[in-house]
């Protein structure tokens, strides 16, 4: 896993945006605006990639207790973040690309319907 097929799994989704809003090195994704992925460059080039994801907070525990390599978001709210260490090897592609989409879809079911209407 790389960061490329990440970065195009992610804008392969409907109303995607990718910037750098807080400096130049962590590249986030967003649907219309909102935050769904995060994931720091710096990680990447040391060979220690990790991306925070949004996660139901059930889901969330749940993963953490079965994943020693998901953990809770870093320096973001850990209730509702899991930061997913890639260069363990242990969440395979398939899994991340599930929790990438969960993370997209939770996002998506907290905006207002005129915002969810946009995506279809």
């Amino acid at each position: 896993m790389n960061l490329e097929q990440i970065r195009k799994y992610c804008l392969n989704k409907k109303g995607i945006t990718e910037n750098f809003p807080f400096d130049e090195d962590l590249l986030v994704f967003k649907v219309l605006g909102k935050v769904f992925a995060l994931t720091s460059l710096k990680g990447w080039e040391t060979g220690m990639p990790s991306i925070n994801l949004k996660c139901d907070p059930n889901y969330a525990e749940e993963l953490r207790a079965t994943y020693s390599s998901i953990q809770p978001g870093y320096q973001m709210n850990k209730k509702h973040w899991n930061t997913i260490s890639i260069h363990e090897g242990e969440v395979q592609p398939k899994l991340l690309f599930r929790l990438i989409d969960h993370s997209y879809d939770m996002v998506i079911k907290a905006m207002p319907k005129k915002l969810r209407d946009r995506l279809i």
